[in-house]
């Protein structure tokens, strides 16, 4: 039981990050950094319809991350986004970001969070249940 509690609140987390950073960070653009690191890497001239469309992607993937729909691939993909996006932000925009190069350690905490929630986590719950 304690498991599985633990399981919905991560859940829960996961899915506020995403939604958060998608809704308010890029799609209301109450964090303008965003725009400038999009625009960075990917240029300015589409950076504000790019940084709407990555929002509203966050924005899925928090819906994603409720559904438990193929949480499994639900999970690599978290991982491989977050993991791709900090590597390209570590070397391409490091000035722009909230810490520094420091953003990296949350982003590999983060991708911890959701490897042990999917992996660790739901394993046993579906072990148990079973």
């Amino acid at each position: 039981m304690k498991n599985n509690n633990l399981h919905k609140v991560l859940i829960l987390l996961i899915s506020t990050v995403w939604l958060l950073n998608g809704l308010f960070c890029k799609v209301l653009n109450l964090v303008p950094r965003h725009e400038q690191i999009v625009a960075r890497i990917l240029g300015r001239d589409y950076s504000r319809p790019l940084t709407i469309l990555i929002g509203l992607s966050e924005i899925i993937m928090a819906v994603w991350v409720i559904s438990k729909f193929k949480s499994k691939l639900n999970a690599i993909t978290q991982i491989l986004i977050v993991a791709t996006m900090n590597i390209l932000e570590f070397i391409l925009a490091p000035d722009l970001l909230l810490w520094g190069r420091i953003n990296s350690m949350f982003a590999l905490l983060f991708i911890g969070i959701v490897y042990y929630n999917e992996f660790v986590l739901n394993k046993k719950l579906i072990q148990y249940s079973a």
